[in-house]
C-alpha cells in the first residue's frame, strides 16, 4: 500500500514524486515511456521555474549538461520590438535555459528515484481501481507482461493532456478556449541567433533558442487552418515564414542553417482547466491545466504547481487537515496564481494583438525601465498587477508621450 501513486513521470510527475518521497512518504511513480526519451516541448524554462529547480538542488546538474545560458531575449510582435532581460538580483537565476527533454526529464526521473520513490518505466495504466466513487489504485502492465495492481491513498494523474486518470474519473473542463495554431519545430546546426521570438504580419511566428549539443531549436507557428498545406513541405514552409517575418534571418537560415533531426509537428489541444481533484485522486501539469505554448510556460508551471500540490498533499497525509480540503486549496491556488499567465497566453497566441496589448507593448518599447519590467513579467519574477496596473500604465503613457487616443489602461478599452 502506497501513500501516493503518480501516473506520468515527466516535468510534473517526477518532481511531485521526488518531493513527497523526500518528505518520507511511500511513493510509486509509473510511466509508459522509458528514460531518457523525447517528448514534444518548447524546452523553455522561465526564471521562476529555474528558481524552483534550484530550490530542489537540481539546477547545477542541469547546467552540467552544457545547456547554454540565455541572458538576452529578443521579442518582436507585428512591428513592436522588445529586447533585453529582467533585472538581476541575488535570489533570482540570472539566465534562462532551454534543455532538451531527453536531458531534463531524465534528471527529474533520477532525482525522484534517488529520493526514494519507486519508479516503474514502460508501464501502461489500463484502468483505475475504485472503491465506490473513491480511487484507490491503478492496474496496468509493463509491455506485454502480466497485469499488476497497485493501491494508494491518493492517485495523481501527471500524464498530460490526454490523461488516462482524467478520463477515468470524468474530470470536467472549465475556462476552455479553442487552440488557435499549429507548431512545427526541429533542431538545427549553424543557427547562432540567440533567443528569438518573432511574430509577423499574416498571423505567423518563428522562434529559436539554443539547446544542448550546440544545436538550436527552430519553431514556426501558423493558424490551424493552414496545417494541411504546410505539412506537404515543412522545410519550405519554415523558410517561407522566417523570410516573411524577418528577411535577414531568412537569409541566415538559408545560408548556414542545417536541419539535423526530423520535424516535430504539434497540433496542440485546446486551452482548458480541468477539475483537478476528487475522492482519492488529483491532476497536475497538463493533465489538469493546459494553455497555448506561445508563452513557453508549460515546464515552469509544471514545476510550480507540482511543488504546490506536494506541499498540500503533505498536509492531507500528515493529518494537518483533511485531504479533500488540501486538494481543494491546491486547485484554487493554482487557478488564482496562473490566471494572468493563462489569459495572456490565450490573447497573444492569436498572433494578432488586441488594441490593449498593442498599446501596452508599443509604449513599453519606448521606455528602458518598463522594458526591463516586461522581461521580469515574462520570467515570472515581476508582478503582473504592477506591469498591467492602471496607474503604472497611465504614468508610462505620460512619460513616453504616447498618443492619447491609443492609451489603453484596461482591457475594456478605457483610455488614460
Amino acid at each position: 500500500m502506497y501513500d501516493v501513486i503518480v501516473v506520468g513521470t515527466r516535468v510534473a510527475g517526477s518532481p511531485l514524486a521526488m518531493l513527497l518521497a523526500r518528505k518520507g512518504y511511500k511513493v510509486l511513480a509509473v510511466d509508459r515511456a522509458s528514460f531518457p526519451s523525447d517528448t514534444p516541448s518548447t524546452h523553455y524554462i522561465h526564471q521562476s521555474g529555474l528558481n524552483v529547480l534550484k530550490s530542489w538542488g537540481l539546477l547545477d546538474e542541469l547546467l552540467a549538461t552544457g545547456v547554454p545560458p540565455i541572458r538576452r531575449l529578443n521579442f518582436s510582435y507585428t512591428g513592436i520590438v522588445l529586447q533585453g532581460f529582467a533585472k538581476s538580483s541575488p535570489d533570482v537565476v540570472d539566465a534562462v535555459y532551454c534543455p532538451r527533454r531527453t536531458v531534463l526529464d531524465n534528471i527529474l526521473v533520477k532525482a525522484a528515484g534517488n529520493a526514494g520513490a519507486e519508479m516503474i518505466q514502460g508501464f501502461t495504466v489500463s484502468e483505475l481501481v475504485f472503491d465506490g466513487d473513491r480511487v484507490v489504485g491503478i492496474r496496468g502492465a509493463v509491455g506485454d507482461g502480466a497485469e499488476q495492481e497497485f493501491r494508494a491513498k491518493l492517485v495523481v494523474g501527471a500524464d498530460g493532456a490526454n490523461s488516462t486518470v482524467a478520463k477515468a474519473v470524468g474530470a470536467g473542463v472549465y475556462d476552455a478556449s479553442p487552440a488557435g495554431c499549429f507548431i512545427y519545430y526541429s533542431y538545427y546546426e549553424g543557427v547562432d541567433w540567440g533567443m528569438q521570438h518573432r511574430t509577423g504580419f499574416g498571423e505567423q511566428q518563428f522562434a529559436s533558442w539554443p539547446t544542448n549539443d550546440g544545436l538550436a531549436l527552430v519553431a514556426v507557428m501558423r493558424k490551424r487552418d493552414r496545417f494541411r498545406e504546410f505539412r506537404t513541405d515543412p522545410d519550405a514552409g519554415v523558410q517561407e515564414i522566417v523570410d516573411q517575418v524577418d528577411p535577414e534571418f531568412g537569409v541566415r537560415l538559408r545560408d548556414t542553417g542545417k536541419r539535423v533531426e526530423q520535424f516535430r509537428p504539434m497540433l496542440y489541444p485546446d486551452n482548458y482547466r480541468r477539475q483537478s481533484y476528487g475522492p482519492g485522486w488529483a491532476l497536475v501539469g497538463d493533465a489538469g491545466y493546459h494553455k497555448d505554448p506561445f508563452t513557453g510556460w508549460g515546464i515552469t508551471d509544471a514545476f510550480k504547481y507540482g511543488q504546490l500540490l506536494a506541499d498540500l498533499v503533505d498536509e492531507g497525509l500528515s493529518g494537518a487537515r483533511s485531504m479533500d480540503e488540501a486538494l481543494a486549496e491546491y486547485q484554487r491556488e493554482r487557478d488564482a496564481q496562473s490566471a494572468s499567465a493563462y489569459e495572456m497566453a490565450l490573447d497573444l497566441s492569436e498572433l494578432v494583438l488586441t488594441p490593449y496589448y498593442d498599446s501596452v507593448f508599443r509604449a513599453t518599447a519606448l521606455d528602458a525601465e518598463y522594458t526591463t519590467n516586461f522581461f521580469g513579467l515574462i520570467g515570472g519574477i515581476y508582478p503582473p498587477e504592477k506591469y498591467f496596473g492602471e496607474q503604472e500604465l497611465s504614468a508610462l503613457y505620460e512619460k513616453v508621450n504616447f498618443p492619447v487616443a491609443d492609451r489603453h489602461v484596461s482591457k475594456d478599452g478605457v483610455t488614460a
